[in-house]
């Protein structure tokens, strides 16, 4: 009985624990000016990867290096990164020196997949993501949406909460997002340093969000 009461302690000990972190983690916005920032985009099939895209194109070159993160199967947003990373040089010649990197991971979900099995292609998916975010560490994950983006940003927080790193997360909602929020966006609402929204109504519903207007 002793034994089930210090094991019993023991483990609300470590629930404590690891609540204060995760609040602390998700509570601290410190971050160091530096000249440039390394960072992490989270990509994904269709309308997401052009809207990030778009984004980034209004960023300047302090953002470097670029990391994207795309699902396996996803060659059309390889596509576009690569003919969006040549632009970019094309424009301004000091792109040509920017380096950026694309990484595959499994997709969390595919189309017409069950609900019931989406959880264990996302454990699976959250299971390689952490490697790659702890072998990366970005100082910033900016992502809009995609399936993807949940075991990356879930990685990237167990980062802070590990003590390894502080990674400031962005997620800015998608423009069709017009009143309601993705699945997505509801999740990583309670997990994003900044969480950006692009209509006036889901400011209302939602006013720790951030609204700039329409930014893609």
């Amino acid at each position: 009985m002793v034994c089930v009461l210090i094991l019993a302690a023991a483990a609300g000990a470590v629930a404590a624990f690891l609540i204060l972190r995760i609040w602390v983690v998700l509570r601290s916005r410190d971050f160091t000016p530096r000249e440039s920032l390394s960072i992490l985009v989270v990509a994904g099939s269709g309308g997401h990867t052009t809207e990030i895209l778009r984004l980034l194109g209004s960023l300047s070159n302090a953002y470097s290096p670029r990391h994207y993160v795309i699902a396996d199967t996803d060659e059309m947003s390889a596509n576009k990164i690569n003919s969006f990373e040549l632009d970019q040089a094309d424009r301004d010649p000091s792109n040509m020196y920017t380096k950026y990197y694309i990484h595959r991971i499994p997709r969390s979900r595919e189309v017409r997949q069950s609900w019931p099995s989406t959880v264990f292609t996302t454990l699976h998916s959250m299971w390689l993501s952490f490697p790659l975010i702890h072998q990366v560490k970005p100082d910033l994950v900016l992502c809009n949406g995609p399936g993807t983006c949940v075991p990356i940003c879930v990685s990237a927080l167990l980062l802070g909460i590990l003590g390894i790193k502080k990674v400031i997360i962005v997620y800015v909602e998608s423009i069709c997002r017009v009143e309601t929020l993705s699945l997505s966006g509801k999740i990583l609402f309670h997990l994003s340093d900044y969480f950006i929204v692009q209509w006036p109504a889901l400011k209302e519903k939602y006013p720790q969000s951030v609204y700039l207007g329409r930014i893609v």
